[in-house]
């Protein structure tokens, strides 16, 4: 049976990182389906756990840098993340938002998108960690139609041959025809719909406060989200602690947890490696797919 060497990054080392890192790289239900290689800082180096800082963010970057210079180079067939903290990858001068930034600037990847995948729901985020006064200008239609794109081409690799898509609407109740803000009817409806002329299974915009219901009972493969709450909040109440981050996009198979550094209880011996797991189980299922085809 083919084992997939996984690189494991363990993320910011004040945190939580490095101890799900240890534990799933033990764990049997990864051991069973890969060779995991953890990534991190050197193992006598000290940090104070709990605390952003510099120190621990050009750390972080670091594991992640030379994990993906592993993956480009075939040392190591996919990419698990544990999580960073962007304050301190800001106190370190880097000017990454978070690991999807890092990882399209190292990849030379041109379009990228970032997506939680679960048995309960997938979700696809159009624009990610920007405020959201931010969100309406940023939200173009050729950045929907990007990311729509995008998604109907990467859903096969996840057992959805035909996958179906729905757009969340930006606006309450999507707009409803323009009352509640013009973006929904003068953006994401043309995006929808020149998707549709060219074969790809895209519906909507709909309203989100029932989009993410329907999809959950089985109506869609995968949601649309414009923005990073809109997406998170219903992957997180239905999967939390299960659900994977996929990188869309990348030249390079890259899974992560859906959750943070945990610096309230870094060190206590307690963190759930629950997602990582799932992540790394996942990256192990995608290599192994992409040597095959």
């Amino acid at each position: 049976m083919f084992h997939p060497r996984i690189a494991i990054t363990a993320g910011d080392p004040a945190g939580i990182g490095p101890e799900i890192a240890g534990k799933a790289a033990a764990d049997p239900r990864v051991t069973a389906v890969c060779e995991p290689v953890v990534y991190g800082p050197p193992a006598k180096t000290a940090f104070r756990l709990g605390v952003p800082s510099a120190e621990a963010g050009r750390a972080a970057y670091d594991a992640v840098a030379r994990a993906v210079s592993d993956a480009r180079a075939g040392r190591v067939a996919a990419v698990a993340t544990g999580p960073i903290s962007k304050e301190a990858w800001a106190l370190a001068g880097l000017p990454y938002r978070g690991h999807t930034d890092l990882l399209r600037e190292l990849t030379g990847a041109e379009t990228v998108a970032m997506m939680f995948v679960s048995d309960a729901i997938r979700v696809v985020l159009a624009t990610v960690h920007v405020a959201l006064a931010d969100v309406a200008r940023l939200l173009t239609r050729e950045v929907l139609e990007s990311v729509i794109r995008l998604s109907a081409r990467e859903l096969p690799r996840f057992g959805f041959a035909a996958p179906r898509l729905a757009l969340a609407g930006l606006n309450p109740h999507a707009g409803e025809r323009g009352v509640i803000g013009p973006e929904d009817g003068a953006v994401l409806a043309p995006a929808v719909e020149a998707c549709r002329r060219d074969g790809i299974d895209i519906s909507g915009p709909f309203p989100a406060d029932t989009l993410f219901v329907r999809a959950a009972r089985g109506e869609f493969d995968a949601v649309i989200a414009c923005y990073h709450d809109q997406g998170l909040i219903p992957v997180k109440l239905l999967a939390f602690g299960q659900a994977v981050n996929v990188t869309l996009g990348l030249p390079i198979v890259r899974t992560s947890v859906d959750h943070g550094t945990a610096f309230d209880i870094a060190g206590r011996g307690i963190a759930n490696p629950g997602s990582l797991i799932a992540a790394i189980s996942l990256a192990a299922r995608l290599a192994a797919g992409a040597s095959r085809g």
